[in-house]
């Protein structure tokens, strides 16, 4: 089970209303953000059960914007329960208002402007009683509906949480959570930030750790590593001198860039000494969008190795890959130096790459 020492519990009386509210997390990783959820809000939360790995839902006393603050959540709705036969009922002048109401709620938590376009998710979204509660919220909103890319989030299903009926759900952020405020440059293939919170979380992050991030690109995990818990030295390094750029400018937008030291070197050569580093992390090429399987067979011995090396007995590696079949034929190979403490098969962009928690032997 995760640790979920991150935030100490706060114990507060409520102070508002009463919501009910749902968070979706990425596929293997609902005890995290459950961790997370139960850390930072304590006894104004609580959770409720539901089979579903992508979905938690629960109760919550606190104010609605704390919970876009979350790190291991997807995204998080605000979910309002009609007692209706069929959707079209959300038209009746009582359940409008209500829906209305709620949409008011999540567009207050923003600047003004925030919300220009909205869409809506359901079966039969391209129904006639659909296009017709579409015009009535553009109509009483002002919003123009985007069935591709719009800004307010509407989700309408039958009832899930409750026995009966049917559930509006609205989602509390223009985009989701992953898309995270620093991401000033992006690159293809970059990991997900929220997957890669849940990396950091995994490799038990203290403060006196030195940390090195293999293939660093972005910087996704270096600058999601630096806001879950400070490093004593931290550093990352990729070939690519595009990449260490794109990072750059990245760990500027977090107020980090002081903080880290970037290199331009060949993770499989690298000119540093033996045994310096505590946690070692990285998002390895999946011969997908990066790399090739080719060129992964020949770099995954070569980078574990090199890891091994550099990393203190007793330190920890997690590694994110999509080459399941090699990456576990290398660490049978890597036995003697690496032991697999921990495996977590994850979802991203149509793929199911899988975590991997070592511990240096």
């Amino acid at each position: 089970m995760p640790k979920s020492k991150s935030h100490p519990q706060q114990k507060s009386e409520p102070t508002g209303p009463r919501y009910l509210c749902e968070a979706e997390v990425v596929t293997g990783l609902k005890d995290y953000a459950a961790a997370e959820l139960r850390a930072r809000f304590g006894d104004r939360l609580t959770l409720l059960d539901k089979a579903r790995d992508e979905e938690i839902p629960f109760q919550f006393d606190g104010s609605l914007p704390d919970l876009s603050a979350l790190t291991k959540t997807a995204a998080v709705y605000l979910v309002q329960h009609y007692a209706v036969p069929r959707p079209q009922a959300l038209l009746g002048h009582q359940h409008f208002t209500q829906l209305l109401k709620m949409i008011s709620t999540v567009r207050s938590m923003h600047p003004a402007g925030t919300f220009r376009t909205f869409r809506i998710a359901a079966a039969g979204s391209h129904s006639s009683v659909f296009q017709r509660i579409k015009e009535e919220i553009a109509k009483a909103t002002g919003m123009t509906p985007n069935d591709e890319e719009g800004d307010l989030m509407l989700r309408v299903r039958k009832a899930d949480i409750h026995r009966d009926g049917w559930e509006v759900l609205v989602r509390l952020t223009p985009r989701p959570l992953a898309a995270r405020a620093w991401r000033m440059c992006n690159m293809e293939g970059a990991l997900n930030a929220t997957i890669a919170s849940a990396m950091i979380e995994m490799s038990d992050p203290r403060p006196d750790d030195r940390v090195f991030n293999l293939l660093c690109g972005s910087g996704t995990l270096l600058i999601e590593r630096l806001l879950r818990a400070p490093a004593a030295v931290i550093g990352g390094c990729d070939h690519d001198p595009i990449a260490l750029r794109c990072a750059t400018d990245n760990l500027m937008a977090a107020g980090f860039v002081k903080e880290v030291d970037l290199f331009e070197m060949d993770v499989a050569d690298l000119p540093l000494p033996d045994a310096c580093i505590d946690v070692v992390c990285g998002d390895l090429p999946w011969g997908q969008l990066v790399g090739s399987h080719e060129a992964n067979a020949r770099l995954y011995p070569l980078v574990l190795r090199e890891a091994a090396r550099i990393t203190v007995p007793g330190g920890r590696a997690v590694l994110i890959t999509h080459e399941i079949r090699l990456m576990e034929q290398v660490l049978r190979d890597c036995a003697e130096v690496w032991s697999l403490r921990q495996e977590v098969k994850v979802f991203q962009g149509g793929l199911h790459p899988r975590i991997y928690l070592l511990d240096r032997r």
